[in-house]
């Protein structure tokens, strides 16, 4: 019951394979800077056993893996004894649009359907896609499962994905705001219904994915209601190096000020922006904090931007859900940042919300309720934990292919 989680990046091959008879994680590691030239840095970790760290010369992502795979059925170092444990693959794909709204087994017939989104994920799209047809080369006979960013959030109403534009920008060309991160903001409704003991199917929560890309998602009935990323990952929450939500009318405004063409604003706003641009110290919250405690000014002005916009959202999130069971962080920024959460809760104070301060400030990365006995909503810390949702949709998958 071995299954297989890729992650895969422009330049990049990162994995973790399960033994999903317990969930238990066998080996985790990455390939860096594929395609560039050079060798490329390689760290493998079969759990229990220590780091190990190479440079080897793959020039592309089928090389990679069959670097990856190799090293996991090693006699020596691999945790499997041969490629045959594999029960299936699972891979993290940035967009599924409307054609895709759950995790799908893919063949020719889905890459082809794939290979049309790469409009809407330029960045992204190639990588993944790059991923599963290596897999599909390699290991033709074992089962090729995507997992989508977008599907959960495929749940929202029209009112809520839907841009005030000419309706034939959505009919035509599927202008909309389809959410991202939607595998972790799914983790984090499963996971917290657990924790609280409710039913998944009944749970109102406002979950916070805060990292270096950021977002929000209104959850209703434990199904997606709202969610702040739009059309891409760019609209929304403050970034380590993405604006968030501006107005569209700045774009030939600065384009013309600046001399910029389309691809240049789109570098401008994807990745000099948000924290990074606001500070000119850093897109890392944790660089920001030793700024700001030596007294810039700039990397203090980052942080309350970042902070507005927050509580906007949690705020704005809340009222239409008209209340919640629970407020859950999550992320490098959720998890670990115990100032964030202060003031993102003592704003919502007035709502009577509160928090144990202390337990708060002392806590990093782990799963805890915060809040006090008598606050109106609870308030946890959920680590997510995207690549476990991966695995347990491709063995359910993999599962149905056996039994049909």
């Amino acid at each position: 019951m071995k299954v297989l989680v890729i992650n895969s990046g422009s330049s990049s091959l990162k994995y973790r394979l399960f033994d999903m008879t317990d969930e238990s994680v066998l080996a985790f590691g990455s390939v860096e800077k594929i395609g560039i030239r050079g060798l490329q840095p390689v760290t493998y970790e079969p759990v229990g056993q220590g780091k190990l760290k190479s440079e080897e010369n793959l020039k592309d992502h089928r090389e990679a893996l069959r670097h990856v795979l190799g090293q996991l059925s090693d006699p020596k170092i691999g945790v499997i004894k041969t490629l045959a444990e594999l029960r299936a693959v699972g891979h993290r794909v940035l967009h599924g649009k409307e054609e895709f709204k759950e995790s799908t087994r893919v063949g020719e017939k889905e890459v082809a359907l794939l290979k049309t989104m790469i409009e809407v994920g330029p960045l992204h799209m190639p990588a993944n896609i790059m991923g599963i047809e290596a897999c599909m080369a390699l290991m033709p006979d074992v089962p090729q499962i995507a997992v989508f960013d977008t599907a959960f959030h495929q749940t929202m109403p029209p009112a809520s994905y839907l841009y005030a534009l000419p309706y034939e920008c959505y009919e035509k060309y599927g202008v909309r705001r389809y959410g991202f991160h939607g595998t972790s903001h799914r983790y984090l409704t499963q996971r917290t219904a657990e924790l609280m003991g409710k039913d998944p199917k009944s749970i109102d929560l406002i979950t916070c994915h805060l990292g270096n890309g950021s977002s929000i998602a209104a959850v209703r009935g434990g199904k997606c209601f709202n969610t702040s990323m739009g059309f891409t990952p760019l609209e929304g929450l403050v970034m380590g190096t993405r604006c968030g939500d501006i107005d569209p009318a700045l774009i030939p405004f600065l384009g013309n000020k600046m001399n910029l063409s389309w691809d240049e604003l789109d570098t401008l706003m994807n990745k000099k922006s948000g924290l990074l641009g606001l500070s000119g110290v850093s897109s890392d919250m944790r660089d920001l904090a030793a700024a700001r405690k030596a007294g810039n000014a700039r990397a203090q002005m980052a942080f309350d931007v970042f902070m507005q916009r927050l509580i906007h959202y949690v705020g704005a999130f809340y009222v239409q859900l008209g209340g919640a069971d629970a407020i859950i962080f999550s992320g490098g920024i959720g998890e670990n940042d115990s100032e964030v959460r202060e003031l993102v809760c003592r704003q919502l104070g007035v709502l009577g919300i509160s928090i144990d301060t202390g337990l708060n400030s002392r806590v990093r990365s782990k799963e805890v309720k915060l809040s006090t006995a008598d606050s109106t909503v609870e308030v946890w810390i959920v680590p997510t934990n995207e690549e476990l949702l991966i695995a347990r949709d491709t063995l359910a998958l993999a599962q149905e292919v056996v039994q049909a």
